[in-house]
């Protein structure tokens, strides 16, 4: 199912994507399509990562300096 959507894009982002349709065969809706499938999981990613790693303790930025430095990495 499909539908149709009015939104507003930088000309400069039009020119590159009309340019892509055309060198690439495609047209310009399924560009969009798949740019924003890509950013949707790419989303759902860093949730998930998110959601993996909220339970870890954190450190603050100074405490993981002092133990860079003193392990001579810094």
């Amino acid at each position: 199912m499909t539908s149709k959507a009015t939104f507003y894009v930088e000309n400069d982002l039009l020119r590159a994507v009309k340019l892509k349709a055309a060198q690439t065969d495609q047209t310009l809706s399924s560009l969009v399509n798949d740019a924003l499938r890509q950013s949707l999981r790419e989303d759902e990613a860093d949730i998930r990562d998110f959601r993996t790693r909220e339970r870890e303790p954190s450190r603050s930025f100074d405490v993981v300096l002092k133990e860079l430095k003193r392990a001579g990495k810094l």
